[in-house]
Parts: structure tokens; C-alpha cells; sequence
């Protein structure tokens, strides 16, 4: 994930990849921030990338004993946004190989007709082979089975605003 994913798929989605997670005080003081709720820490999150908007994606820690990669992966948006965009890092890697990134995903975001990855961006989809081949599903499928399992995501985080 340390490959820039900016411009991928007909509609230029732009999402970047930290080169490593968010310190434990940079995702406590983003969560607190993005909240407006100073009694909070950023314990279960694992910031790992951003977007144009403003946005952050994040692995949300609520599958208790259950390796990072197997955890739920979330936005976070600049504008207040949330959604649970895919259940676990090889569905995400399906999710930007379809030419769909987090802020897509959260908002509902439909592709123009004949979207998915472009010639010239093969990265994100050679990513996925490789690493999550069992993972393969559509954009549409990876976005349906997150929400299925986590409908309370947005809920959550709204009672956390203050």
C-alpha cells in the first residue's frame, strides 16, 4: 500500500496511503478533532491513508482477537461523513482495484458508465491479485457486505460527537 493510488478509474479517484500507520497520539488527537469530543483516544483505529477531500481511511478495531488485516476498514470524512467501506483489507484492496476509493465508497458514490481500473492504473488490481486473490468481488459487493455487517458504523461515531 505504499504506492500512491491517485487517479484511478474513469472519475480520477484519489486516495493516499500513509507509508505507515498514524502515531497512537496523531490518531487520538485526528479522533478527537474530527469528534469535537476531547475525552476520547484513538485506540480503536489504525489510520492508514487519506484522500483529496480531506478524508481519512481507517482498520476499525472491533473484531476482538482478529489479526489487523481481518478488521473492518472505515472513512472518515472532512465534512462528517462515515462509513464502514469494506469488511477486512482484501476486501479494500478489491474495493480500489474497481476503481472505487473510501470516499466513494461512504458516500454512495456511482461510477460513470464503464468504470472500474483504467489500463494505465493496473497497480491497484495487480495488488489485490496478489495479496487477496480469495477477496475478489465488485466494488458494489465488497460496499454491500460492509454495510450488511456493520449498519451501526455511522451511528457510533455520531453518538461520539460532541
Amino acid at each position: 500500500m505504499v504506492v500512491r493510488l491517485d487517479c484511478i478509474g474513469n472519475d480520477e479517484v484519489d486516495f493516499e496511503p500513509y507509508e505507515s500507520f498514524l502515531t497512537a497520539a496523531e490518531t487520538t488527537d485526528w479522533v478527537r478533532a474530527w469528534t469535537g469530543n476531547g475525552g476520547l483516544n484513538g485506540d480503536d483505529f489504525r489510520m492508514f491513508g487519506r484522500d483529496g477531500t480531506g478524508g481519512s481511511a481507517a482498520f476499525w478495531l472491533v473484531r476482538a482477537d482478529r489479526e489487523l488485516v481481518e478488521q473492518p476498514v472505515v472513512f472518515m470524512g472532512s465534512e462528517g461523513e462515515t462509513g464502514v467501506v469494506a469488511r477486512n483489507l482484501g476486501a479494500f484492496l478489491w474495493l480500489l482495484a474497481d476503481g472505487i476509493g473510501p470516499w466513494e465508497a461512504a458516500n454512495s458514490y456511482e461510477p460513470e458508465p464503464g468504470g472500474g481500473t483504467l489500463p494505465a492504473h493496473r497497480e491497484p488490481a495487480a495488488t489485490a491479485e496478489q495479496f487477496a486473490p480469495d477477496h475478489r468481488a465488485s466494488a458494489a459487493v465488497v460496499i454491500e457486505q460492509a454495510i450488511r455487517e456493520f449498519p451501526d458504523f455511522d451511528d457510533t461515531m455520531m453518538k461520539l460527537c460532541r
